[in-house]
């Protein structure tokens, strides 16, 4: 991809892109383990944890690392404790990442048309966008529920370039984690990660974006401005 780029659409990753929503995952984590009589995992795990949706999270509280199965009966047990406590707790102490409101309105002002494209369910997502105060910066929000695969498949990215009447080569996704690049790769997009998101530990530079930034405000030297 060559900059500055000028792209028909943008999607947006929410979970680690636009939300540091770690603190109330790991409230949720801690208090369900509680409930299980098990030891909290605390925050620094749960950031490990975080970026392919909460059964995989719930999966990950159990065994204690990022590959790996637990019993069955006890995430059965486990996942419906974690779907109530999360549903009271969406965005009790979610914040925006620091530039995120100011490169929104900067991709707006430029007339991009916008779409969020994440891994959580819709029933968390849409609360969770409209808490920070965002939900109407994006014409489309397409949750991990709202398909038959979620990124890494390319599906969701697809749909939204399908809806927006847009070519992949001309799409871009902003996004933070491995996944992100996998998806956008496979649906033939341009891919910009944030260097501070949810990646499982790993620096986001190995997955080879074609850029990384550490706010979205530096989308104002990569992204053309598409009124000439």
């Amino acid at each position: 991809m060559q900059f500055p780029f000028r792209p028909g659409m943008v999607l947006i990753d929410l979970d680690g892109t636009l939300v540091d929503s770690v603190p109330d995952l790991t409230f949720c984590v801690d208090e369900m383990m509680a409930r299980l009589g098990r030891p909290p995992r605390g925050e620094p795990a749960v950031r490990q944890w975080v970026g392919n949706g909460v059964e995989r999270l719930v999966v990950r509280a159990l065994t204690g690392q990022l590959d790996g199965e637990p019993n069955a009966a006890d995430f059965e047990r486990a996942l419906p404790i974690f779907l109530e406590l999360y549903a009271e707790n969406t965005a009790t102490r979610s914040v925006l990442y620091p530039g995120v409101r100011e490169g929104l309105d900067l991709l707006r002002a430029r007339g991009y048309r916008l779409g969020c494209v994440t891994n959580k369910a819709g029933r968390f997502t849409e609360p969770l966008l409209k808490a920070v105060g965002i939900r109407d910066a994006f014409e489309l929000v397409v949750s991990g529920d709202a398909l038959p695969e979620k990124k890494p498949s390319p599906l969701p990215l697809l749909h939204a370039a399908k809806h927006f009447g847009v070519e992949p080569t001309a799409a871009l996704m902003l996004g933070d984690s491995v996944s992100d690049v996998r998806a956008a790769r496979a649906a033939g997009f341009g891919i910009i990660c944030v260097s501070y998101g949810y990646n499982h530990g790993d620096d986001i530079r190995t997955a080879e974006p074609d850029a990384v930034i550490d706010a979205l405000t530096e989308l104002d030297d990569l992204l053309a401005d598409p009124r000439g």
